[in-house]
């Protein structure tokens, strides 16, 4: 099997090892000029972003970054971010790196022309129609990470700085025009960070499939994510060179992001708030707490995830299915609770708070209120 390809759903998406080399010519594709590639700081400096912006320069671009951006992207990284496109006159953003360098990148794409605060569009009913589709900025998104899936959506998580929620900033036009997926950009990626993005990207799969709402292509896409994870995760990060391990967790973690329009649940309902107020790697808090979730969803999943372990080759139904999430975060030396990962001394009010009014919450299989809600989290500790 080759693993190059077009895709085209949910939107463009040109796959396969070494096509950051067609990245000048997205740019034409897109009619930007003066792209401004942004980033966070712990890729500025690294070997496979100078490639990138030597791509630029010798189709003719100028080189440009801003990486100002925090492992949680808030509007203080915002308001810098569109300093700089301003005062370099930019016409286009290329999404350059994780999630956070991705979220942060496609809300300076949408920002950049809009004059009411960024909390105006959050993801509540139609308030993304306040804005002015017209000045949002074309986007090319270049993942860098397995994980996420921002490459692929409508929207960015961003951090209120002042009351440490995390917001979904929702517009159709922030989904990038074009998606360049490179495995071998990801080659780098040290294993610590390979397996919390990897199971970020299970996260999303596994949520979806388990999530109540109707979305029938999202929940095989889903399923087909959690075993390209399977498949794939350990060796990519036991060997970080394989190029086809790396390749396949691309895909899943695409897929996932792609999935999850079906909804997520209480995994990233807690992950959320944990992540604003701690400031914990999302998808290694994701993996923390999602063998308690799975144990709080039990009586509505159990039927559901059986047949999940079936297809996967995970013998014991329910059962083996929970002990397999178990035994792939153990070899990934995920932390074992919320303590293990540095969630010392919680305001378990707010986390308890911030998680009941978490979107994510409306796709939990089990409903989720203030009392059963902090049972759970304390579980997680």
């Amino acid at each position: 099997m080759t693993l190059t390809a077009n895709w085209s759903f949910p939107t463009p998406i040109r796959f396969g090892a070494g096509r950051i080399s067609e990245l000048g010519e997205a740019c034409r594709a897109t009619n930007m000029k003066r792209p401004l590639l942004v980033t966070d700081r712990g890729l500025a400096n690294l070997p496979i972003t100078a490639k990138a912006l030597v791509v630029l320069e010798e189709a003719g671009f100028e080189r440009a970054i801003f990486s100002e951006v925090d492992p949680n992207p808030n509007e203080q990284n915002l308001a810098v971010g569109l300093k700089a496109y301003a005062e370099g006159n930019h016409d286009g953003v290329i999404a350059f790196g994780g999630g956070s360098g991705i979220d942060l990148a496609k809300m300076i794409a949408f920002m950049c022309g809009q004059t009411r605060p960024v909390w105006d569009f959050e993801d509540v009913d139609d308030w993304w129609t306040r804005a002015d589709a017209d000045k949002i900025a074309p986007i090319i998104a270049v993942p860098t990470t397995a994980g996420t899936g921002s490459e692929v959506g409508r929207a960015s998580v961003l951090t209120n700085s002042e009351t440490h929620q995390k917001k979904i900033i929702f517009h159709p036009k922030v989904m990038p025009s074009i998606v360049i997926s490179d495995p071998e950009l990801t080659i780098g990626m040290p294993p610590m960070i390979t397996a919390g993005t990897g199971m970020d990207a299970f996260a999303h799969c596994l949520e979806a499939y388990c999530s109540p709402h109707f979305h029938p292509m999202a929940q095989g896409i889903a399923l087909e994510g959690m075993k390209l994870v399977k498949d794939n995760l350990i060796t990519a990060y036991a060997d970080g060179t394989d190029i086809n391990a790396r390749a396949q967790m691309l895909v899943a973690a695409t897929m996932g992001a792609t999935a999850f329009m079906k909804g997520l649940g209480a995994i990233h309902a807690l992950s959320h708030p944990i992540g604003a107020h701690h400031n914990t790697h999302h998808g290694t808090t994701n993996a923390v707490v999602m063998q308690p979730v799975l144990r709080f969803n039990k009586p509505a999943v159990e039927h559901r995830l059986a047949d999940a372990a079936a297809y996967l080759g995970i013998t014991g139904g329910y059962d083996g299915f929970y002990d397999y999430v178990g035994n792939l975060t153990a070899a990934l030396n995920i932390p074992k609770n919320l303590t293990d990962l540095g969630v010392i001394d919680p305001d378990m009010d707010a986390l308890v708070a911030g998680a009941l009014i978490d979107p994510s919450v409306g796709g939990n299989p089990t409903e989720m209120t203030q009392t059963n809600t902090r049972a759970l989290l304390e579980s997680c500790f």
